[in-house]
């Protein structure tokens, strides 16, 4: 089965997470599908906090794949941000 979740990269202390496709059996930070994105929850002043190819996660999402918990807030809010 396919999920969109959260990987981490980044150093100690400062988190940075890629948006990735991948098996759900797979482990955090290993072996991914695809990456749809980025998520950088210390982003600063004119960086981006959230980019993501939403073409791509409807097409994994038609394909039957399910997003964690954290993902579906995220691109939920991404969404609102679009329309205001």
């Amino acid at each position: 089965m396919v999920t969109i979740r959260l990987a981490r990269a980044g150093a100690k202390k400062r988190p940075f997470y890629h948006v990735v496709a991948t098996e759900k059996s797979s482990r955090r930070d290993g072996r991914f599908i695809e990456r749809l994105g980025f998520y950088n929850p210390m982003a600063r002043g004119q960086e981006p906090k959230l980019v993501l190819n939403s073409d791509r996660v409807t097409h994994w999402q038609s394909h039957g794949a399910q997003m964690s918990e954290r993902v579906a807030f995220l691109v939920k809010s991404n969404a609102k941000a679009a329309q205001a």
